[in-house]
């Protein structure tokens, strides 16, 4: 499987971005905290809508996705791994585990977890 080549360009240009905006003492304890930090700011935006009466900022939930994609852009980076082999991988992980698309009974009893669904 290959990546439409626009694609792997968009991707190619972000990484330049993003690795201008590290810093000298990056590394991955700090991009998996802000990882695990900023997926906390998605959270509570979608919290905050459901339990709350705060109203869902499409803008700020853009905003906080795009900094999850910053440190996930950080972690490859430093593992030397491209965005686009993660998002191929991806893909054919997700082809093998649903070829027809999600379906709730592949999900429940999924290979790895075996026929009994084991991972309870």
């Amino acid at each position: 499987m290959s990546m439409d080549f626009s694609l792997k360009d968009s991707f190619k240009e972000y990484e330049k971005m993003q690795a201008r905006t590290s810093g000298e003492k990056s590394n991955l304890i700090n991009a998996a905290l802000g990882l695990c930090g900023e997926a906390g700011e998605v959270a509570d935006l979608i919290k905050k809508s459901e339990f709350q009466g705060h109203e869902l900022s499409e803008e700020k939930l853009v905003e906080e996705l795009g900094d999850i994609l910053w440190y996930i852009s950080e972690a490859a980076r430093l593992i030397n791994v491209s965005l686009c082999e993660i998002a191929e991988k991806n893909i054919l992980k997700l082809k093998k585990r649903y070829p027809d698309g999600f379906s709730t009974e592949r999900s429940v009893n999924r290979e790895e977890y075996g026929k009994a669904n084991n991972h309870k």
